[in-house]
């Protein structure tokens, strides 16, 4: 935690961003939250020529946030992200609140459909993977995992008994089920034998445990060295962990799974803009292929609404759009 400091025996706070990162971290925000939010701050001043936030308020926010829609031509989420870290700044940090923001120019919600593969589509990308890549590739299309689910993947959300896998702090701060494929059962468990041995010579270095959560870090302070919590897909070599500056083994890296995605899209020759969450999109198109009801789909996806969930039956062009072309009449 950051503390206010002594200098010429006047007391002196911490600087702006300290205690936003302090005020984060205490409110138990991820990493990711934190880079963020910290980024968007450090825009909105600069923005204003260096003025400190405390100075401002509802004007210059909705000025600085217009700008990201008329001149950067933002998205919509990325206009509401940076409101996000505004609004914590100052009802958190500042704490001050700001206006009703009534004169906001707001980024254009942009309506696509998303890209989804054909299952043969599917199977000539995966062909092309290997290795603990192709594993993955073949969970996200399989289980419908996103991107970070599966690269923070623990050993004991694994359950071969029951083919499920129990995806942790999902988008929402969610927990939810899903199936792990039958045919990845197998080598999933001959890979999760070679990481034991990674596992065992990291302990056998005494080296720091994996990250923990904050609050089950101090819960359950020998979890972080035991097997069960390890990481399904661990890096290679070590890192310092941002926060603690504790040399630990992370995840892997999730560029490194998704540089190989699209290696393997390049090489199958599939004229079709995809991407590592194309594989998810695939995933839900099928199931609805299939018959499955877009309750269970919703479930399996993680979506609080399900009209999220809907998006996909326009691809299937089973929604209201689900006409027959009078030419083929």
């Amino acid at each position: 935690m950051v503390q206010d400091g002594l200098k010429d025996g006047v007391i002196q706070k911490p600087r702006l961003l300290d205690q936003v990162r302090t005020r984060l971290r205490t409110l138990h925000y991820s990493l990711r939250t934190e880079q963020a939010y910290t980024h968007w701050i450090k825009r909105f001043i600069y923005f204003h020529n260096k003025r400190h936030p405390a100075d401002m308020g509802g004007v210059e926010v909705e000025r600085f946030l217009s700008s990201l829609a008329v001149e950067r031509n933002v998205a919509a989420a990325t206009q509401k992200q940076a409101l996000s870290a505004l609004l914590f700044l100052y009802r958190e940090v500042l704490q001050l609140d700001l206006p009703w923001l009534d004169g906001l120019t707001r980024a254009k919600q942009r309506e696509r459909l998303p890209v989804v593969l054909t299952r043969k589509e599917v199977a000539r990308v995966l062909d092309l993977m290997e290795g603990r890549h192709a594993l993955m590739a073949r969970l996200i299309y399989g289980g419908g995992l996103r991107l970070m689910e599966c690269v923070r993947l623990r050993v004991k959300d694994v359950d071969f008994e029951r083919h499920e896998i129990t995806v942790r702090e999902g988008k929402g701060g969610k927990d939810r089920v899903t199936m792990l494929p039958a045919s990845l059962a197998a080598p999933l468990r001959e890979y999760l034998q070679r990481v034991r041995a990674l596992f065992d010579g990291d302990r056998a270095r005494h080296l720091p445990g994996v990250h923990m959560p904050d609050a089950l870090a101090r819960k359950y302070p020998n979890a972080a060295v035991s097997w069960p919590w390890y990481w399904v897909f661990p890096a290679k070599s070590l890192s310092i962990d941002p926060r603690s500056q504790a040399e630990r083994r992370h995840h892997m890296h999730e560029q490194s799974l998704q540089r190989a995605i699209k290696h393997a899209v390049e090489l199958s020759g599939v004229a079709k803009a995809a991407s590592t969450h194309t594989l998810r999109h695939s995933f839900a198109t099928h199931l609805l292929q299939s018959g499955y009801d877009i309750r269970t789909v919703q479930e399996l996806l993680g979506h609080s609404d399900v009209s999220t969930t809907m998006i996909y039956t326009h691809v299937l062009n089973k929604g209201g759009r689900g006409v027959v072309s009078p030419l083929d009449v």
